[in-house]
């Protein structure tokens, strides 16, 4: 009796203890996507207001440069937030 207790549990515990698990890693993976494409909308969108402003003081140049530093940023906020979900999902 005692050996069937224990099989059972163990049954139990793989089919849905398990599941669970694996549920809460796809959350946070999802989390940590979302996160990363919202900072790198406000990265993005920085570099657009600071490269406006420099192109209202008559400096285009600068303000293209700044519109360009906006980009750099935001493809960086996405590649970490990319590392982090992969790195969620393993978990």
């Amino acid at each position: 009796m005692r050996t069937f207790t224990l099989v059972a549990m163990a049954l139990l515990f793989v089919f849905v203890g398990l599941p669970q698990v694996a549920q809460s890693d796809e959350t946070k993976a999802k989390i940590e996507e979302m996160k990363g494409e919202a900072n790198s909308n406000a990265e993005k969108a920085k570099g657009e207001m600071k490269g406006a402003v420099e192109d209202a003081k008559g400096n285009k140049v600068t303000g293209s440069m700044e519109r360009a530093k906006g980009k750099t940023k935001a493809a960086g906020e996405k590649a970490k937030a990319k590392a982090k979900e992969l790195k969620a999902k393993t978990e």
